[in-house]
């Protein structure tokens, strides 16, 4: 997915893990805010990939907004989507 370059990058992290380092040009809606603010994410240019430090949290909003028939995928840690992008 991140071949095309035509996608959305959001970071489910805190604000202040968000603070510490992130993917240029990414998003950052904490994971624990992120149902409330569905009408933002409907908004963004989808395919949407999530991130987070693991690939836990961002697991986890991949599978919620799939259910709900969002084009995402979980990028993991966004460390390697960052080194993905920079390929």
């Amino acid at each position: 997915m991140m071949e095309n370059k035509d996608f959305t990058v959001v970071d489910v992290r805190t604000r202040a893990e968000f603070m510490g380092g992130n993917v240029a040009g990414s998003i950052n809606i904490p994971l624990q805010e992120i149902v409330e603010r569905e009408e933002e994410l409907k908004a963004l240019k989808q395919p949407i990939i999530f991130c987070c430090a693991s690939g836990n949290r961002s697991g986890q909003a991949t599978h919620y907004f799939k259910q709900l028939g969002y084009e995402c995928e979980n990028g993991g840690s966004w460390l390697d989507v960052n080194y993905n992008l920079s390929k």
